[in-house]
C-alpha cells in the first residue's frame, strides 16, 4: 500500500487513512511518532495483540473501552489481576472477548515488570531494536522485518505471548521506532523531523547502573 490519497484538508496522506474516519486523526497525531513512555509502549502492544485476526478500526473505535477496563494499560496493576478480572474482563462487551489475548495481557504485564528491572525501562528495550534506515523496506510494503522478527523472538523467549514479528513489526510502525508513512504524506517530514531529536532511551548495564 504504498500510496496516498488527498484528505478532506487538500494534503496527502497515506492512502490507509482514509479508510475510515476514525483513522485520519489517529494517523496525523500519533502513528509513526517516536514514544518512549513505557506504559503507551505497554498499551499499544497489547492493542496490536487483540487485533490479531481482526481489523485496527474494530480496535481503535473500542481503544478507551480497553483502557477502562485494563486500568489504563497500567502494567504494574494489570500484573495483580486474578482469575475473577478474567471473567469480567469476558463479560465486557465493550472489548474483544478472547480469553487467550486477555489472559496473555495479564502475563505481559508481569513480564513487562521484569523488563522494567533488568532494563531500567520498556522504552529502553524496544528502542534497542530500532533498524538502520537501510533495513527499513520502503514504507508500507512489508508486514515483518529482521528487526520485528529479532524482537518477537526475544520477547517470546522472555515468556511474552501474542507477540509475534507481525503484530511486533506493526507496533513498530505505530510507536515510531520506523518511519513508515508514504514520503510524499505530509506527515512523513514531521515524524522524520520528532525523530531527529528524540532521545532514545539507553538500557542499564549489566550492573543495573
Amino acid at each position: 500500500m504504498s500510496e496516498t490519497f488527498i484528505a478532506p484538508d487538500g494534503k496527502p496522506r497515506c492512502l490507509w487513512c482514509g479508510g475510515a474516519p476514525e483513522f485520519l486523526p489517529y494517523h496525523d497525531a500519533e502513528w509513526g511518532f517516536p514514544v518512549a513512555d513505557d506504559r503507551r509502549l505497554f498499551e499499544k502492544l497489547c492493542l496490536e495483540s487483540f487485533q490479531s485476526g481482526l481489523s485496527w478500526r474494530t480496535i481503535l473505535v473500542k481503544r478507551e473501552n480497553f483502557r477502562a477496563a485494563f486500568k489504563n494499560f497500567e502494567f504494574a496493576e494489570i500484573a495483580a489481576f486474578t482469575e475473577r478480572d478474567v471473567e469480567r474482563l469476558l463479560g465486557d462487551a465493550g472489548i474483544v472477548r478472547h480469553r487467550g489475548k486477555i489472559e496473555a495481557v495479564i502475563n505481559n504485564a508481569g513480564r513487562a515488570l521484569e523488563m522494567v528491572a533488568r532494563e531500567g525501562s520498556l522504552a529502553a528495550f524496544f528502542w534497542s531494536y530500532e533498524p538502520g534506515r537501510a533495513e527499513c523496506a520502503p514504507p508500507q510494503t512489508a508486514s515483518t522485518s529482521a528487526s520485528s522478527i529479532a524482537l518477537s523472538k526475544e520477547l517470546k523467549k522472555r515468556g511474552w505471548k501474542f507477540v509475534g514479528p507481525t503484530t511486533v513489526y506493526a507496533f513498530m510502525q505505530a510507536m515510531g521506532l520506523i518511519n513508515d508513512h508514504i514520503e510524499t504524506c505530509i506527515v512523513w517530514e514531521r515524524a522524520m523531523a520528532e525523530r531527529a531529536l528524540f532521545e532514545r532511551p539507553t538500557r542499564m548495564s549489566p550492573t543495573g547502573t
